[in-house]
């Protein structure tokens, strides 16, 4: 009996969430990836620094993967590149910029030798079954694509992020013609971008910005520092120009600002005039009027260049009165906070902060409603499957399909880990596989998990109770102590009293256990642990950590 065809689609990342956006496409015993990103941390993600996708999946059918192909070069569709290509060893198909900067994180990573293709808009490849289509994009990065992904059971058109900017600061339109031309020959299923789905509307251009940011350099009486995020280049650019046009010198603070810059101009996406940018320590040996700093710190990140300066701890650069600060990016949801907190320093050393929405310093580059409809209307697909946004963003998607004629039955809201699965007979929710987020610490890459979060946080909230004592097992009595060390829970000099009941509590604990015929020490910890938590929350509402740490002599 012949083996039915199978198309699957599997999202491992970028769905119910932002970021980490990853997605296998596979026929049969063949797959491509889609983008291989990462996302920042959430609050309540202590102590982590990124979160990749967990490539269980891909690991286990490593020798199936063809190829990665890459949208577009922003952290959230490659930052997971030098954890996933640990594992595997496959090639990689991107346009120049991002290629450029793949190779920088990989060379970083230290990882051996790792292929790239450099890939055109318009240009078509071959992979296995499959053949790819790169269709020019328009976002906020040069060198955007999305993909039509041909196999033998039909079309896959992925849109990548993208918006419809009839001005762009760089690169081409969006290939209205392309996405039309594939519709009219027939789609299977396209996957769109959801991110800006609440949004009505028309997104507004890029250019818009720039005239914004003129303005502001052209007013600027001090220095302008100009916050945004490294990898927005065509944001980059406009603050380039305007420096220029007005004479004042350029300087990149924060390490992917700096790496950024010197990509893009080196490929020739940043056009820099002779002359304009010089390093930090020159810039602060210039007249206020004649210095532009482009930093990092946009989202209030702890330790962002931005972040340290409005602290007043950056080592290099301090805010002055008559200073301009541009922040040139809105909040990631979550991010709300830290950032005004930097507002509010910012301002009270002084500086001018231009923040607002309405102070036109920043523009979307994802699609709102009515372009999402756009999409939809020229592709004509018989199957949608809307992508990269948290849940309640892929359900407004949905909603906007359905007004457009495709049936409810032919949406898939899916999850990461889901399977949707087509054959000549149709397409369904098939079993899922391996998926969820792996922490990055420093050095570790998912050796810690929930356990270890939870613990996180109790420390956070509750702070921690160590109680120390020497313990003679064979005699049953206690040595030396107890002693009780505390650390976040109680300030010490003013709760003696309450410590010194821990260590009456240890000590009728460990009597009445031995009493009982209790001697092993881990249980005699148990017991002690129980007792002083029960007796601390009775006293405070508080759950602080208990520790208890028994030597045996």
């Amino acid at each position: 009996m012949t083996k039915e065809n199978k198309l699957q689609i599997i999202p491992l990342g970028g769905l119910g969430e932002i970021g980490k956006n990853t997605t296998a496409i596979r026929y049969n015993d063949q797959i491509l990836l889609v983008d291989a990103g990462l996302a920042f941390p959430d609050d309540d993600m202590l102590g982590v620094d990124l979160v990749i996708p967990d490539y269980t999946y891909l690991i286990e059918n490593k020798d199936m993967i063809l190829g990665i192909l890459i949208t577009h070069g922003h952290e959230d569709h490659i930052g997971g590149l030098p954890y996933l290509l640990r594992h595997l060893s496959v090639p990689i198909y991107a346009t120049r910029l991002a290629i450029g900067l793949i190779q920088y994180k990989l060379t970083e990573a230290k990882l051996g030798q790792v292929t790239t293709h450099v890939i055109q808009p318009g240009e078509t490849i071959k992979l296995g079954s499959f053949s790819v289509d790169f269709i020019n994009g328009s976002h906020s990065i040069p060198g955007t694509v999305g993909l039509a992904i041909h196999s033998p059971l039909g079309t896959i058109v992925h849109t990548g992020d993208f918006k419809l900017d009839h001005t762009p600061v760089s690169g081409g339109v969006l290939d209205l013609h392309k996405f039309s031309e594939l519709g009219d020959n027939g789609v299977l299923c396209l996957m769109s971008d959801s991110t800006n789905v609440e949004r009505p509307g028309f997104t507004k251009s890029e250019r818009l910005v720039g005239e914004n940011i003129d303005k502001a350099f052209e007013d600027a009486e001090g220095r302008v520092i100009f916050a945004s995020f490294a990898s927005n280049v065509n944001r980059l650019q406009q603050a380039i120009s305007a420096a220029s046009k007005y004479n004042r010198k350029v300087a990149t603070v924060g390490r992917s600002m700096i790496n950024v810059v010197s990509i893009a101009s080196e490929l020739g996406y940043l056009d820099v005039p002779e002359g304009t940018l010089v390093d930090v320590d020159e810039a602060m040996r210039l007249p206020a009027n004649q210095v532009c700093i482009l930093t990092t710190g946009s989202q209030g990140e702890p330790m962002a260049a931005l972040t340290r300066m409005a602290m007043h701890n950056h080592r290099q650069i301090s805010i002055y009165p008559g200073d301009t600060v541009i922040l040139s990016a809105s909040p990631i949801p979550g991010n709300e906070k830290a950032v005004s907190r930097n507002i509010d320093l910012l301002f009270k050393l002084g500086a001018k902060v231009i923040y607002e929405s309405i102070s036109g310093m920043h523009v979307s580059g994802h699609a709102s409603q009515e372009e999402l409809k756009l999409m939809i209307t020229m592709v004509k697909p018989k199957y949608f499957i809307p992508v990269h946004g948290e849940y309640r963003m892929l359900m407004k998607h949905a909603e906007l399909a359905g007004q457009l004629g495709i049936p409810r039955e032919n949406i898939f809201v899916a999850e990461i880990g889901n399977v949707i699965e087509f054959t000549s007979h149709g397409a369904k929710f098939a079993d899922n596989v391996t998926a969820g987020r792996v922490f990055i610490d420093g050095l570790g890459i998912g050796d810690i998990g929930n356990s270890v979060m939870k613990d996180r946080t109790l420390l956070s909230q509750d702070g921690i109770l160590i109680i120390i004592l020497a313990f003679n097992s064979a005699t049953s009595s206690i040595l030396a102590g107890p002693d009780v060390v505390t650390r976040g829970f109680v300030y010490v000099r003013e709760s003696n009293f309450m410590l010194d009941e821990v260590k009456a509590i240890t000590r009728q604990t460990i009597a009445r256990s031995l009493q009982n015929g209790i001697r092993e020490t881990p249980l005699l910890q148990n017991r002690v642990r129980d007792a002083v938590s029960r007796h601390l929350y009775d006293k405070t509402k508080r759950r602080p950590m208990v520790i208890p740490i028994f030597q045996e002599v």
